[in-house]
């Protein structure tokens, strides 16, 4: 690992101007590329306490060995240089595209004498028209056997033509009239290129123009009782039509765009693209994005750009570039695209209307994307058992964590504070297994306490079910080999409820992580050493920097990027994240909806929150006097005196007090259990996570 400032620059060495900068390793390999508008002030970056640095530009650092430059005249020069460099050296700490295959084209080759339409892929040749890409050569093929049957325009290969040429005999679609056949003189090379442009007018959108004219004809045809004639052109309508359908319009026509939608996290992007060509979308595609360095979103999409138009020229760059944020700055990006271009490109982001709806529909594919890419990932076998070694060699475990826990914190301004709790067994969700809890024990933003609380909560249970029913059966260890199975099987029949199923709390985790850093990891350490639990690894898994954190460690355990074991615990995270908000949300839309505010003549929504925002919490609300009401803006000393009214008449009734254990109970009417009994939403209601 090399120190940076064995290799940072001298002081007024670098430039202030723009530029390409590259940092190359101990063996001179490139391994990443960057561009600045200042290159002194990028560099100045890099060179500054490694403690401050993103892990992943830390890494990066620290494997370079050396770093040089190349200055340019404008920031469109340093665009244009860091695309070339990127494709030439193929840094490892650039983003990178894991999809980078050619996507097909339907391609039409006016370089020749009688120009041919075929599927192609990889680098465009001059005198070729190419329309696309498309997701699939299927969706190609399907088109043009449609459009065959107006335009019979030569498909097959330069072997088959010359042998057809030869033997004075066209190929199949000759016969059938999916060909004019020019390879036996049926038509000219004149008549046959006229053939080929009208194909290509036709895919580019200009079809209404073609269609009219068919439908005159074939009316001309049946008033001169040409009923054949007249079939066959009805039948060319039909095609077209189909054809058509299979690109609905989205736009108004002659839109030409692109859309772009990112859907990411911190360590993976999803970018999708449609391609809209005469109001229709002619083509989608997309990549997964290895997010090697720390990036913005602005900054994913300058990727896409560069990598969608790198090689482009002419109208294969659209009049217009839809983007979910813009490069920063954007300028240049522009200034390149107009340039590739040869006439102005518009950049911009959709505010309404129908691009911005089609830009949600992008959207949503993007998203749809990533998950897929996820769910692919966690449903390989051997990827979560790699994953589920990886954490226990980083965190120094005995053994695999076969069951982990990871608890989280959620509430707004201190009110409705609520925790969850999702359970990984073999590194897969058991939703069976969620809870979620109630955090009654005090009011504000305080997720240390609530953390402590919540995991006092969960294994002080863990230790009355194990005191009633004895030990573990086959070893204190529980659970072997991580299946579902195996974990049953690891339970004394006492652990279990009538229908054989596991009891709430009936076995502990190998592993709890908890969302948050060192705060939140010493609270739930100090939890389980109160309560004499020293068998069960505890980590947390902060999300800025994502960093694993251990107890009573000053420094943080940073896997890398690529690692398997770091995947799982975000998603762990990510899941305890998603369930708890969610818990938090419900309970929040119901408080407002039941608020004794709600009974104030005259008092809005504006209002109300304005007081909640003041005093933080109705509880405080209600403690205050109608003076310091009063200093809320709009309220007057008689709406105060009203709502002082209201929420004394609302003022709820001490709460019944568990004598066991010192909780407070209170009960919600009507919240029942899955068993049909009432579920208490004190401090002992763990309820099961049931998603709706």
């Amino acid at each position: 690992m090399a120190d940076p400032s064995s290799y940072r620059p001298r002081p007024g060495q670098i430039p202030d101007s723009p530029g390409v900068y590259r940092f190359r390793d101990e063996h001179r390999r490139v391994i990443y590329v960057g561009k600045a508008k200042s290159l002194r002030q990028r560099l100045a970056n890099y060179f500054q306490d490694l403690a401050g640095l993103h892990p992943r530009t830390r890494t990066m650092v620290t494997t370079a060995a050396s770093v040089e430059w190349t200055v340019v005249s404008t920031e469109v020069e340093a665009l244009q240089l860091e695309y070339s460099w990127i494709k030439e050296f193929d840094p490892r700490f650039n983003v990178k595209y894991r999809d980078d295959k050619s996507y097909p084209y339907l391609a039409v080759t006016m370089n020749e004498e009688f120009p041919r339409v075929q599927v192609m892929r990889g680098h465009k040749k001059k005198g070729v028209r190419y329309f696309g890409p498309y997701g699939h050569a299927w969706a190609i093929r399907d088109t043009v056997d449609l459009l065959l049957r107006v335009f019979p325009v030569r498909t097959c290969s330069a072997g088959v033509f010359k042998n057809a040429a030869r033997t004075g005999r066209p190929c199949l679609l000759g016969y059938i009239g999916k060909c004019s056949a020019p390879c036996v003189e049926r038509v000219s090379a004149e008549e046959h290129r006229e053939l080929a442009e009208e194909f290509c007018d036709f895919v580019a959108g200009r079809t209404g123009t073609y269609l009219r004219r068919l439908e005159k004809q074939m009316m001309e045809a049946a008033e001169e009782m040409e009923y054949e004639r007249a079939a066959r052109l009805r039948d060319d309508i039909e095609a077209l039509k189909r054809a058509m359908e299979k690109n609905a319009v989205v736009l108004a026509d002659a839109t030409d765009a692109d859309l772009i939608a990112v859907a990411e996290d911190e360590l993976e992007a999803a970018v999708q693209i449609f391609h809209v060509r005469g109001g229709r979308v002619r083509g989608q595609r997309g990549w997964v994005t290895d997010k090697v360095e720390e990036i913005t979103t602005g900054a994913l999409v300058e990727h896409a750009l560069q990598q969608l138009y790198g090689e482009e020229k002419g109208d294969a760059v659209p009049k217009e570039v839809l983007v979910p944020a813009l490069p920063d700055p954007v300028e240049p990006v522009q200034e390149w695209l107009s340039e590739r271009r040869g006439s102005n490109v518009s950049l911009r982001i959709p505010q309404r209307g129908d691009k911005k709806a089609l830009m949600e529909t992008v959207q949503r594919n993007a998203l749809q994307a990533l998950a897929l890419h996820k769910t692919k990932r966690a449903s390989d076998l051997t990827t979560r058992s790699r994953a589920l070694e990886e954490i226990a060699e980083a965190l120094d475990l005995d053994s695999a964590p076969l069951r982990i826990e990871c608890y989280d914190i959620s509430h707004l301004q201190g009110d409705d504070v609520v925790a969850s709790m999702v359970v990984f067994e073999d590194g897969l969700q058991r939703k069976s297994e969620y809870r979620r809890f109630q955090i009654k024990g005090f009011e504000g933003q305080d997720d240390v306490r609530s953390m402590h609380e919540v995991i006092t909560r969960r294994f002080r249970r863990y230790l009355a079910e194990k005191e009633k029913t004895g030990e573990w059966t086959d070893g204190d260890a529980g659970p072997t080999d991580g299946a579902t199975e195996g974990l049953t099987n690891g339970l004394g029949d006492g652990l279990k409820d009538d229908d054989g199923r596991p009891k709430r709390f009936a076995y502990p985790p190998q592993l709890v992580v908890v969302d948050g850093g060192q705060p939140q990891v010493a609270a739930a350490k100090r939890a389980l050493d109160e309560l004499g639990i020293d068998d069960i690894a505890v980590c947390g898994l902060a999300k800025r920097l994502e960093e694993v954190w251990l107890p009573g460690e000053d420094d943080p355990v940073v896997l890398p990027r690529t690692s398997e074991g770091l995947y799982l615990l975000q998603r762990v995270r990510d899941e305890a994240h998603r369930f708890a908000i969610t818990y938090q949300r419900t309970k929040r839309a119901k408080r407002f909806r039941s608020s004794p505010l709600d009974d104030v003549p005259g008092l809005g929504d504006t209002r109300k929150q304005a007081l909640l925002k003041h005093f933080g919490s109705l509880k405080k609300l209600r403690s205050a006097t109608i003076d310091q009401i009063c200093e809320v803006p709009g309220i007057g000393r008689k709406t105060a005196e009203t709502i002082a009214v209201a929420l004394a008449q609302s003022a709820p009734a001490t709460p019944a007090v568990n004598t066991a254990t010192g909780e407070i109970m209170e009960e919600e009417p009507g919240t029942m259990g899955s068993s049909g009994e009432p579920v208490t939403m004190g401090a002992p209601d763990e309820r099961r996570g049931q998603e709706t």
